[in-house]
């Protein structure tokens, strides 16, 4: 009866696992979290499908890079009020905005620019693309560390140069 039961319970799995382990493999770095508390990254990757449109359900996708390599979900918690995207809505074809919990206030566009899928917002007010985002904070003794400030690293579109800004908290 166990045998029966565990090959019932792989029948109905491998397919699960086959479909999120295709999820993962066509997607594409749009940006990155770092932190000063350790190496760990927090990654967010445009999930495409076979012609290399924009996946309709869940475009972006986030997930932790570990400083050994390894990648890992984020857990319920980072979700909700660290890392996790708050909204993914489709603005046009190939072109969906999102809002990240950490920074509600800054409309992402995730869209084709010179063939290859970006990650546009306003970096000091000029229109950007994102490419890494900093966040330095301090371990409290009771509760969620605190936030001290957010840096923006990204690439001036229209002057074709490296631009930064510090979202003090």
């Amino acid at each position: 009866m166990k045998i029966v039961i565990a090959a019932l319970v792989l029948i109905v799995l491998v397919p699960v696992w086959t479909v999120a382990a295709n999820l993962h493999s066509n997607t594409k770095p749009l940006f990155f979290i770092e932190r000063n508390k350790n190496k760990n990254i927090v990654q967010y990757d445009v999930q495409l499908i076979e012609n290399n449109d924009i996946r309709e359900l869940s475009p972006v996708i986030v997930y932790w890079i570990l400083e050994n390599g390894k990648q890992e979900e984020l857990s319920m918690i980072e979700k909700k009020y660290a890392y996790g995207i708050d909204s993914q809505k489709k603005l046009g074809k190939n072109q969906f905005g999102i809002l990240l919990v950490a920074l509600k206030d800054r409309k992402i566009i995730v869209k084709k620019i010179k063939g290859s899928y970006k990650a546009v917002l306003s970096i000091g007010g000029k229109y950007s693309i994102l490419k890494k985002v900093y966040i330095n904070s301090e371990e409290r003794s009771i509760g969620m560390p605190k936030v001290l400030y957010i840096d923006l690293f990204g690439w001036d579109i229209k002057k074709n140069l490296p631009i930064t800004e510090r979202i003090s908290i």
